[in-house]
């Protein structure tokens, strides 16, 4: 006989309604324990209205919310402990240093001044301790607000975009700290715009637009599930026009290609092909010695993100 575990979180049928607006509609999915389950979506797709209902910050109009075998709502003292959560817009008490933030923080949760400075030395923050929050980096300050949404040892971690507006070099600092909450057997819930860092950390996601899941699973096995063709680049200049429409046309067997030449790009830099059948477009252009630059790119989560909610954008 195999016991099932139960879930982390249960999210059965919510649904939350601002007026006229249905921000979220009927949405259901569950996160197992020790999983790193990411919420994407575009703006207004109801990413963080459902984050906050199961964070206990809003009630929920209809449906069942479960987290760590508890109701959300109203808040509930016995739960508070057991949760971390890392708002999408840090806040900070005015001027005191990194050290008295967390302080303040474990003071709250009655956790000892030691574990404050622990935090501060796991996020890489012991060297920033007496520096005032207001003279931390973006960086600094979002490794700060996770170490005080870490400071009394959650089981359970909401993070809301911990990365948005962050320089590249400081997201992937952040995602080796990321990686880190998770591997110490925390389960992580993350909202995010960045597919690359999905596609990364989440063993699982759930693609959310208009209040709806759209799609969860696994990103490999959503990117497997689309029909995208393969992208190849190469520098340009190395082909004319004439060569590049023949080698596009060659991309089917000695057919006209899916990748033709109304599917190639030159923005002054790269020369794009879209096809799929990438062999005989790659066999053409070593013959031709224009390799020079080369990238082969699949299908990414951000194809499975545009299928799925379009690509109008919205502010």
């Amino acid at each position: 006989m195999v016991l099932r575990v139960s879930a982390t979180i249960s999210v059965q049928d919510v649904r939350k309604s601002y007026g006229s607006l249905a921000a979220v509609d009927g949405v259901s999915f569950e996160v197992q324990p020790g999983e790193f389950f990411g919420i994407l979506g575009p703006n207004g797709a109801g990413k963080t209205t459902t984050l906050e209902m199961l964070e206990g910050l809003r009630e929920a109009d209809s449906g069942s919310l479960s987290v760590l075998g508890l109701s959300p709502w109203p808040r509930n003292p016995a739960l508070l402990p057991r949760i971390g959560v890392q708002l999408q817009s840090s806040s900070f008490f005015e001027r005191l240093t990194a050290r008295e933030q967390i302080g303040t923080f474990a003071s709250l949760y009655g956790v000892p001044a030691r574990r404050a400075d622990e935090m501060l030395a796991i996020v890489g923050l012991d060297e920033h301790a007496d520096v005032r929050t207001e003279k931390l980096s973006g960086g600094q300050a979002q490794r700060l607000s996770i170490a005080c949404a870490l400071v009394h040892d959650p089981e359970l971690v909401f993070m809301d975009e911990p990365t948005g507006a962050l320089d590249p070099q400081a997201r992937r600092n952040l995602w080796d700290l990321l990686r880190q909450i998770n591997a110490d057997g925390r389960t992580v819930v993350l909202t995010t715009h960045h597919m690359d860092e999905a596609e990364i950390l989440c063993d699982r996601v759930a693609i959310m637009d208009h209040g709806k899941v759209l799609e969860l699973g696994p990103p490999a096995t959503l990117v497997r599930g689309i029909d995208s063709p393969v992208r190849i680049s190469i520098e340009s200049g190395q082909l004319s026009p004439a060569e590049v429409a023949m080698v596009a046309a060659g991309g089917d067997a000695g057919g006209p290609g899916a990748g033709g030449p109304g599917e190639v790009s030159d923005d002054g830099v790269l020369l794009t092909f879209a096809t799929r059948e990438p062999a005989p477009v790659l066999s053409s252009l070593a013959e031709r010695h224009a390799l020079a630059g080369l990238r082969v790119q699949g299908a990414t989560l951000e194809d499975v993100f545009l299928k799925l909610t379009g690509r109008e954008y919205r502010g």
